[in-house]
């Protein structure tokens, strides 16, 4: 690999970009191969553009034969982040879940008395207000937020930024008709029909859950869907 190749992978999984090294394998008759990275931002231009993007969706490296010829996709994608806005019983269930499926889990509550290692062992904490957090905290397309507090005081800071932000998955706790108001507030704030669809709410897929073990089990599965995109429901805001 070229020191130069080398340098842009590294630069762009420092800065939390998926980026991919894509490999023209030698032919029997030939002893080189080519290589190229190719960034997600230049992904479409690329002649591989919708393979390699799927590639990147997955987060999967693999080889594949394109054009009579084998081609190995080698993708680097950051680790996927779960933003939990809200050091509740939901929170204390989901935060080792997502653990265990590789996730990195962080969680945000401005109320310590909430926001407690003793509540949260070996979770990492913000006791923070979500404007004062969320911009060293960096929201990106490889984060999913859920919105678990109830507060609209504190979740709606945190549903601005995440608006704002590529997040693959926003998610949001509460009634049909909280989650109304909650569009009414975020329709005041300047954001379209299009930005609220993003929001999974009520959160969680709907398997009837009622304990804060069971509501953890819904939204994990949901956000593990929205990361591998597959069809969801992101329920439209409806009226009061």
């Amino acid at each position: 690999m070229r020191l130069a190749d080398l340098a842009l992978l590294n630069a762009e999984y420092d800065a939390r970009r998926a980026v991919a090294l894509v490999t023209d394998l030698p032919a029997k008759d030939k002893k080189s191969s080519t290589q190229r990275v190719v960034r997600a931002a230049d992904v479409e231009d690329d002649p591989l553009g919708g393979i390699i993007a799927e590639h990147l969706r997955a987060g999967r490296s693999g080889t594949l034969e394109h054009d009579g010829r084998e081609v190995f996709i080698a993708v680097r994608v950051p680790p996927v982040r779960l933003l939990l806005v809200g050091a509740v019983h939901i929170s204390q269930a989901l935060a080792p879940m997502a653990a265990m499926l590789g996730l990195d889990v962080t969680v945000l509550d401005p109320r310590t008395a909430f926001a407690d290692p003793k509540r949260f062992p070996n979770v990492p904490l913000l006791p923070a207000w979500p404007d004062d957090a969320l911009p060293a905290y960096a929201l990106d397309a490889f984060t999913a937020v859920a919105l678990l507090t109830h507060e609209p005081r504190i979740d709606d800071q945190a549903l601005v930024a995440a608006l704002r932000a590529p997040c693959f998955y926003i998610g949001a706790l509460g009634s049909r008709k909280t989650h109304a108001r909650r569009c009414e507030r975020m329709a005041e704030q300047g954001f379209a029909q299009g930005d609220l669809d993003r929001i999974h709410a009520p959160i969680g897929l709907d398997i009837a859950a009622v304990s804060p073990a069971e509501i953890a089990v819904s939204v994990l599965a949901q956000i593990v869907a929205a990361r591998r995109r597959k069809p969801m429901r992101a329920a439209a805001c409806l009226g009061a």
